[in-house]
This record gives structure tokens, sequence and C-alpha cells, in this order.
């Protein structure tokens, strides 16, 4: 390996050393709460996430516009040890549920259903699985992806039956509410606002710390005499 350039070799050098060195810091636990680089700025992008990730209210006035349908549906879930425990949540929302193996019959208020399953995703969301856990005696995250899981199948079944707008309702509960109180349980919710500096370093960090690399690479190949150069455009005789 001959080096062509020795002062843009030097600096690639340099800039790679320096590179990985703090590559080295950002896997290191040297962070607040003993953390590495990687998980504390996973931990604080999850909690700001969770603080602008509050639908719960809204998606209650949607709900009640339901309040009072009828609700008749039969759903098949893949495992039989899910049964008892996803009959439990529609019991204790008021409806009726008849089991025939793996399938439940459900029939009840379409709203109390929804409402039953906003204020378990409430509670989860505030990180208050306790709520949860007593309320159906078993984990509050089965319980939640129970929930999800049946709802999904409900809002399949009423498309099937041209309910296509009940089955957005239901959509909208699964999808801002639920998940929301499953993915970011027991995380504590941050506003983006109070956290806009630590926000904007970390952003620019990426970016700089991205091209840092890139002109690592490109300051060796240089110095080695390796370039990129555009083609020569071949004249026809």
């Amino acid at each position: 390996m001959i080096v062509r350039n020795k002062k843009m070799f030097g600096m690639g050098i340099v800039l790679a050393i320096s590179f990985l060195s703090v590559l080295v810091l950002i896997f290191s636990p040297v962070f607040p709460g003993g953390k590495n680089g990687l998980v504390f700025s996973d931990d604080m992008f999850n909690k700001l996430s969770k603080g602008s990730s509050y639908f719960i209210p809204k998606v209650a006035k949607s709900v009640e516009k339901v309040n009072g349908k009828a609700l008749s549906v039969s759903i098949n879930l893949d495992k039989i040890e899910d049964v008892e425990n996803t009959a439990k949540l529609f019991t204790t929302a008021g409806a009726t549920v008849e089991i025939q193996s793996t399938q439940l019959k459900i029939q009840g208020d379409l709203g109390s259903v929804l409402t039953s399953a906003l204020t378990d995703s409430d509670a989860m969301y505030k990180n208050d699985g306790k709520f949860v856990l007593e309320r159906y005696g078993y984990e509050e995250k089965n319980a939640m992806r129970n929930w999800w899981t049946a709802l999904d199948k409900i809002s399949k079944e009423l498309k099937k039956q041209k309910l296509v707008a009940d089955a957005k309702v239901i959509d909208d509960v699964n999808k801002k509410a639920v998940e929301p109180g499953y993915n970011f349980y027991k995380i504590d919710a941050n506003k983006v606002v109070d956290h806009a500096g630590m926000m904007s370093g970390l952003l620019i960090f990426y970016v700089a710390y991205t091209m840092w690399w890139g002109y690592a690479i490109f300051y060796i190949f240089d110095g080695l005499g390796m370039s990129m150069k555009k083609a020569k455009v071949k004249k026809e005789a």
C-alpha cells in the first residue's frame, strides 16, 4: 500500500480513530442511569413519542357515536388458551359471550365494549397496570394483547357485514388507544418542548457523526491515490 498524499491520509486516519473512540464512548455505560448512549437515546425518544401519542380523549368522542349500537358477531381465536381470558374482557364490558372451542359469539353494546377497552388503555398509558390486572385476574399486557386481537377480528367481521363506519371506530380504538397503551406501558411521558435542546443536539450530532466517518474514508482513499472521477466520453471516429 503506497501513500501518495501523506497529509490527506493522515487526516483520514485521525478522523477514523476519533470516530471509533467516540463509538466506544457511545457503547459505554457512562450516560445517566448507567446506560450506554444507544439505550439512553432510545429511552428518550420513547418518552417523547409517548408524550405525543395520547389520543384517548379524542377517540372517546368517536366511540360516543356507537353508544347503544348492537354488536352481534362471532370470531375465531388462534389459541385455545386465549379463549377464557378474552371472554372476560367482553363480559366485564357487559356483553354476553358464548364459547365453542376457539369461537366466541359476542352480543352486546358496541359502545360499552369500546369504552371498556378505552378504560383499560388509559390505565396502561398511565402505567396503572394494577388496575387491569385486578379487573381481569391475569397479566395486564396479555389483556391488552387480547383486546387488540379480538377487536381486530371483530373489525374484519363487521367489514364483511358492510358495517364499515363501525369497523373504523374499532380500528381507531385499536390504533390510537390499545396500541399506545400496550407499547408505552411503564414508560414515562415527556413533552418535546421540554427537551428541545437535547433533541436538537442529538439530531445535529447524528448528522455530523455520519459525515465524520464519510470524510475519514474519503481522506484515507484520497491519500492512497484512489478517487472517483467522471469517465471520459469516448468520441466516435
